[in-house]
C-alpha cells in the first residue's frame, strides 16, 4: 500500500473510488473509446481520446470538450491528445461532438483525476498552552490585527467573539439569532464574514463595530462550514470534499477544488486557514489537519494532532476544530469543540 493511503487513514472518513464510474454516451452512433484509459488518471498523464464508430459513418471532424470547455478538435476520426496538468482533481466530463454527413452527434464519458502527490507526515511542537472555554462548540478561529476571534455552533448558543487568548477573557461578543447554527468566520476588507450551517445564510459585519450590515443567501445548494481568505477571495468548505471560492463583493460562489489524497476523496472538510499559500483544513471527526494545494486540491501534508486531544481534561471534549495562524509569531493556534485547552504550535517537516 502506498504511504499516502496509510496517511489518509489518519485524516479520513475516506472513500476509495475506482475508475469504473463513467457517464454513458448519449446515443449509439458514436462512443468515446476508453479501452486504453489507465486505471487511474493523474495530472501528469496526458489523456488520449478516440472515437468508436460502429456504424462506419463518414466523419468530417470532431470537437472535444472537458467540463463543457472546448479544448481542441481533429479532422476526421483521429485520436485527440490532451494534457491534464492544469486540470483540477476529481470528476471531469468529456464530450466529443462528432460532425458527419451534414449532421452531428455527441458522445460523453466521465473520468476521475486523482492526486499523484505523496503527502508528508508533518511534525509539530507545542510552544504554549492556553485555557479554552469548555462551553464553546468551536467552528472558526482566526487572528486579525493581532487579536484572536472565535465562532461557535449549536442553535441558541452560536456567536462570534474576540477573546484574550492569554487569559480566556471575552472582550466582545455577538450572538446569532436562535434559528441559526453558526459556522466559520473570516475577515476581509474591514468586514467580518460568518456562515451558518444548514440555514444557507451568511452574515457580514463591520469589523470595528461588529454591527450587522448584511445577510446573504448561498447561491448553491450547499451547507456552510469553515472559512478563510486571501487578498482577493474568500474560501469556504461545505462538509464535502469541496473548497469553494467566493467573490466577497457579490457573495457568489465562482469556483471550487476537490480535496484528494492519492485515490482517496477527502470528505468532511471543515475549518480552514490559509497559511503560506496552502489550505490547512480540519477534517470533521478526525484529530488531524490536511495541508492542501490551493490550485489542485491535492493533500501535500498531514498533521496528526491526536495526542493533543489525549491531554485534555474536559470530559465532554469533542473533535479537533479551529485553526488560526498568527503572522506576528508565525505560530498556529489549534483547539476543538468543548476543549479546555488551546495550543500554540509550530509545524515542520
Amino acid at each position: 500500500m502506498k504511504n499516502y493511503n496509510f496517511l489518509a487513514v489518519i485524516l479520513l472518513g475516506i472513500t476509495l473510488i475506482g475508475c469504473g464510474d463513467t457517464k454513458k454516451g448519449e446515443n449509439s452512433l458514436f462512443t468515446i473509446d476508453d479501452s486504453a484509459f489507465p486505471a487511474h488518471f493523474t495530472q501528469k498523464e496526458p489523456l488520449t481520446i478516440g472515437i468508436l464508430n460502429p456504424n462506419s459513418k463518414e466523419i468530417d471532424s470532431v470537437a472535444y470538450f472537458i467540463n463543457d470547455l472546448r479544448v481542441g478538435s481533429t479532422k476526421g476520426a483521429k485520436d485527440f491528445r490532451f494534457e491534464l496538468i492544469d486540470q483540477k482533481l476529481g470528476y471531469q466530463y468529456l464530450k466529443a461532438t462528432v460532425y458527419f454527413e451534414g449532421d452531428s452527434s455527441d458522445a460523453t464519458k466521465r473520468i476521475e483525476v486523482f492526486s499523484d502527490i505523496e503527502p508528508k507526515l508533518l511534525k509539530y511542537k507545542v510552544v504554549n498552552t492556553f485555557v479554552h472555554d469548555t462551553t464553546a462548540f468551536t467552528e472558526g478561529l482566526e487572528f486579525h490585527d493581532g487579536r484572536l476571534f472565535e465562532s461557535t455552533g449549536q442553535k441558541g448558543d452560536s456567536y462570534f467573539r474576540e477573546v484574550d487568548y492569554k487569559t480566556g477573557k471575552v472582550v466582545k461578543q455577538v450572538d446569532l439569532d436562535k434559528e441559526y447554527f453558526g459556522e466559520g468566520i473570516t475577515f476581509f476588507n474591514g468586514k467580518i464574514y460568518q456562515l451558518s450551517w444548514q440555514e444557507k445564510t451568511g452574515f457580514i459585519y463591520d469589523a470595528n463595530t461588529f454591527k450587522l450590515e448584511k445577510t446573504f443567501k448561498y447561491d448553491k445548494d450547499i451547507e456552510g462550514w469553515g472559512m478563510t481568505h486571501d487578498d482577493k477571495y474568500i474560501y469556504h468548505s461545505d462538509g464535502t470534499e469541496k473548497i469553494w471560492k467566493m467573490d466577497p463583493a457579490t457573495q457568489k460562489l465562482i469556483d471550487y477544488i476537490n480535496v484528494y489524497s492519492g485515490t482517496s476523496k477527502i470528505k468532511a472538510i471543515n475549518e480552514l486557514e490559509l497559511i503560506d499559500g496552502k489550505f490547512y483544513a480540519n477534517v470533521w471527526q478526525k484529530d488531524a489537519i490536511a495541508v492542501v494545494n490551493t490550485a489542485s486540491g491535492a493533500v501535500e501534508g498531514i498533521l496528526n494532532l491526536a495526542d493533543l486531544r489525549k491531554s485534555l481534561k474536559a470530559k465532554n471534549a469533542e473533535v479537533l476544530n479551529g485553526i488560526a495562524y498568527n503572522p506576528i509569531t508565525k505560530t498556529i493556534f489549534v483547539t476543538g469543540k468543548y476543549w479546555d485547552k488551546m495550543f500554540e504550535i509550530t509545524v515542520s517537516e
